[in-house]
């Protein structure tokens, strides 16, 4: 006579200690079960242990016996939901559906910022398969530096409305202080290679032709023309070109003053050392100058810089610039061809910036990432970074504070 089969989920919940988890699979190697499905997460000390296993009927009595006695040794709670054939090949076929990451990071993470994430979640008839911290333990005392709280939910599931989730989700971020970032998790979200920073307002938290232009004395002036441009008000290369005339006739020795008091973002020096140290390679791609952009290379080994680069005669400026103006669209083409320089599909790109002309190559890379950025950026940016530093961008791309040596840890 054929034995037949069952299907049988465990549900273990308790105090963890070494040894729980070997001491349940040991009593089901006894009946040489088939493990279909096995999961795990510990929460302070506090285990959930799930087991669905596939054993025959004339074993699963005396399993559910052991496993009893042996969670009564232990002081755990344990649980026994048959499943049904029909339910086993449902389960198989949501496997099959799309899955999402989100992200949701700040200073610190309230319930109200997470129910409001999830509600939104749960709205576009998506489900969470799990929760995971990236961050360390949070300390009690908030006044304390670097103090930041991350999360991230693994989702499955087709969104109804993509975009309106986007847009619900910025909302909801701009309203209740926090940042996000939401992407479908495929192979190419876990093989990022290359990382393109606009410079100014984004790796140092001013704009150096404004810093000219104050020494100039014409500081004003640049500085209304600069925040109109970066506000997409005027066409960046026109703008470009009158704020570099202003500048006619400043002293290069100015130049090299500026860039050894360039006020670093925070946060720039660790996700930098983690870059490198994990085999990213970094572009600067600016509207700014060589000058500041080579500056910064050689102070974090930064491998490539493209920005404007101004013309010097006799240790002067001449209010005038050599080559091609880097504007908006030559971000995006040249984020392209160092994808290509890389070897590296479109898609394992990431582009950071703040200003409107940093939007083609946000819209280009494979993760555009508005930093502390104006407000037509954010508007049209899929992840948005304004609560915490530029090491914020490490969260998005998986990186758990744990997994890090002492100098990529806060």
């Amino acid at each position: 006579m054929e034995n037949k089969t069952e299907l049988i989920l465990i549900r273990i919940s308790g105090v963890d200690r070494p040894g729980l988890t070997a001491s349940v699979t040991a009593i089901l190697s006894k009946y040489q079960v088939d493990i279909m499905d096995i999961g795990q997460a510990d929460i302070h000390s506090t285990l959930s242990l799930g087991i669905l296993f596939k054993c025959s009927d004339q074993d699963s009595g005396n399993i559910m016996k052991e496993l009893l006695f042996k969670a009564s040794d232990l002081g755990i709670n344990i649980r026994f939901y048959p499943i049904s054939d029909e339910e086993y090949e449902t389960w198989v076929n949501l496997q099959g559906k799309n899955r999402y990451i989100l992200t949701l990071l700040g200073r610190k993470l309230t319930a109200q910022q997470i129910a409001g994430a999830t509600k939104l979640l749960a709205e576009q008839q998506l489900n969470i398969d799990g929760i995971r911290r990236l961050t360390g333990r949070i300390p009690l005392d908030e006044k304390k530096a670097n103090v930041r709280a991350c999360i991230e939910f693994s989702v499955r599931g087709t969104p109804k409305d993509r975009e309106e989730l986007q847009s619900q989700l910025m909302q909801l971020s701009a309203s209740l202080g926090m940042d996000f970032s939401f992407q479908q998790d495929n192979m190419y979200r876990r093989m990022r290679r290359l990382i393109c920073f606009d410079m100014d307002s984004t790796l140092i938290e001013t704009e150096v032709i404004d810093e000219l232009a104050i020494r100039a004395g014409v500081g004003d002036q640049v500085k209304a023309i600069t925040e109109r441009a970066m506000r997409g008000e005027i066409d960046f290369c026109e703008s470009f070109k009158e704020r570099v005339a202003l500048l006619k006739g400043l002293d290069e020795s100015v130049m090299r003053d500026i860039a050894e008091h360039l006020p670093i973002t925070e946060g720039v020096e660790r996700l930098m050392f983690v870059l490198k140290r994990y085999g990213y390679k970094i572009a600067i791609l600016s509207g700014g100058f060589t000058y500041f952009g080579n500056y910064l290379k050689e102070k974090f080994g930064i491998d490539y810089v493209y920005a404007n680069q101004l013309e010097i005669v006799d240790g002067k400026l001449t209010g005038r610039y050599l080559g091609d103006i880097v504007d908006g669209k030559r971000k995006a083409e040249l984020l392209r061809l160092l994808a290509q320089v890389e070897n590296v599909d479109i898609a394992q790109t990431i582009a950071v910036g703040d200003g409107a002309n940093d939007l083609p190559m946000l819209s280009t890379a494979g993760l555009g990432i508005a930093f502390h950025a104006k407000p037509k950026v954010v508007a049209n940016a899929q992840q948005a970074i304004n609560t915490i530093g530029l090491d914020g961008v490490l969260y998005f791309l998986g990186f758990k504070d744990s997994y890090l040596d002492e100098r990529g840890k806060l």
